[in-house]
């Protein structure tokens, strides 16, 4: 595997987290700097991005600019025109973008994902003729719900910044933006308790609807996926939930490590030339769960 030296911006938990990661693939981060210090990148390969939220524009934009691959942690940016501008940016440039969107490659929803679509295609060819805008009958009904214990930490931006847009990017890898209608969006008034209603109005599966819940001031921690299939014709109705995260007796998230070892492996491999297509689709797909999270502010 090729050496690459990078550039680590912001050493807390997440960023320790990606250091450690990257170095056990190799990678030699020859400076770690706070937000505020100053920052040489010469001769680096790439930097990570893993200072507050809010900071993750001005950093990424300077790499960009510079020719420099970013790896960058969620969220992309705090508003939709400053996350496509960079997705923008990338694309403008030829250099390599990437959201560390770390629930995309968890083990236990790729296995969901598979099974569920394939649940979901046959329903489509049992329904024969796809419906089109509003359905009277929902194909199917999708419940995302994160509730976590308080914590200071990610509190610069509101919960639907620092969480939803880890369901949100599971929904989209599955139904195209473009297909995607939001019913609604409320973020409670202290940025911690969060809901989202989004149906898909067109396409292939037109009438699956979901509800996005989150909410950082819980008292229980979950990361659940439910699944609602209506009776429909001969099929019987049916429902479902699976965990995405495994807790501590602490409350602490036992994080599957795959998740993250595997967002780091890709990236890898986006920079070696390899997945093009596919991480141009995972970055516009980052800018598109900002577009989401901030839409009751549009």
């Amino acid at each position: 595997m090729k050496s690459y030296n990078a550039i680590l911006i912001g050493n807390g938990i997440m960023g320790a987290r990606h250091r450690a990661r990257f170095e056990a693939c190799g990678v030699r981060f020859v400076q770690i700097v706070d937000v505020g210090d100053s920052v040489c990148d010469d001769a680096v390969d790439f930097a990570v991005v893993a200072s507050p939220a809010t900071t993750h524009y001005a950093y990424a934009k300077h790499f960009l600019e510079r020719g420099v691959p970013v790896f960058v942690e969620k969220p992309l940016a705090t508003s939709a025109e400053e996350a496509q501008e960079l997705v923008n940016l990338s694309l403008r440039n030829g250099v390599k973008l990437f959201v560390a969107q770390s629930e995309c490659y968890n083990p236990l929803f790729l296995n969901f994902r598979k099974h569920f679509l394939s649940e979901l295609n046959k329903l489509c060819v049992a329904r024969k003729s796809p419906p089109t805008g509003d359905v009277a009958t929902p194909l199917v009904h999708l419940e995302f719900r994160r509730e976590h214990r308080p914590s200071n930490r990610c509190l610069d931006v509101g919960v639907s910044l620092d969480l939803m847009v880890h369901d949100f990017s599971l929904f989209l890898t599955m139904f195209p933006y473009r297909d995607i209608r939001v019913e609604s969006m409320n973020e409670s008034p202290d940025g911690n308790y969060a809901q989202a209603k989004l149906k898909v109005v067109s396409g292939p599966f037109a009438g699956v609807s979901a509800d996005f819940v989150v909410d950082r001031e819980s008292a229980t921690d979950l990361r659940n996926i439910t699944v609602n299939f209506p009776r429909n014709g001969e099929l019987p109705s049916s429902s479902y939930t699976v965990s995405l995260a495994r807790y501590t007796p602490e409350g602490e998230i036992a994080h599957i490590p795959d998740s993250l070892d595997n967002e780091h492996k890709f990236f890898l491999k986006l920079l070696a030339g390899a997945c093009g297509h596919w991480g141009r689709r995972a970055a516009q797909n980052a800018a598109d769960c900002v577009r989401l999270a901030v839409s009751d502010e549009q």
